[in-house]
């Protein structure tokens, strides 16, 4: 995905595009509120608080992960309000995080379309996730399949998750 062939009309209020060194210190605060906020109907406060500190919350830490993986973002009023990081090789979702406010309005939803569409045209026929306990009831309504729960420990919690595979198919259009 190129800015070019991502650019939406000026009236549009949320874009996606590849992700830019700018955008670093805005995926640590999505990652950190999606953790604490969003995730907090499904794990405790002791879980969401190892989770968060799993990742620094500092924008040179999300640059380097961004040289480390193919990162899309979702941008709204030139802040990234969401992103997806994708190992293309393996065809994992590494991460997947949006802002908690901005979550059920199809912001998730659009990052993972686009993720299929680029792992396709990287020869990727299957995608892969560890989803948390908040992604995977979505993600089964969307047609991945459940290859199994998972347990992995983050500073001393254990959090549920469950690994999740989709066929990826190429749609003419």
């Amino acid at each position: 995905m190129t800015d070019e062939q991502t650019a939406q009309p000026s009236t549009a209020r949320v874009t996606y595009r590849l992700a830019r060194a700018r955008d670093a210190a805005d995926q640590a605060e999505v990652f950190y509120h999606a953790v604490m906020q969003g995730a907090a109907t499904r794990y405790t406060l002791a879980q969401r608080r190892a989770w968060a500190n799993a990742l620094p919350r500092e924008a040179s830490a999300w640059s380097a992960r961004q040289a480390l993986y193919t990162t899309l973002v979702a941008s709204c009023d030139g802040r990234c309000v969401g992103f997806i990081e994708l190992d293309v090789p393996a065809g994992r979702v590494v991460t997947l995080y949006v802002w908690p406010s901005l979550s059920g309005r199809g912001i998730g939803t659009t990052l993972l379309i686009h993720a299929e569409r680029w792992l396709l045209e990287q020869g990727v026929d299957r995608i892969y996730i560890e989803a948390s306990l908040t992604l995977y009831e979505r993600l089964l309504r969307r047609g991945w399949q459940n290859l199994g729960e998972q347990w992995v420990e983050r500073g001393g919690e254990p959090l549920q998750r469950f690994r999740l595979q989709k066929r990826l198919n190429a749609v003419e259009t």
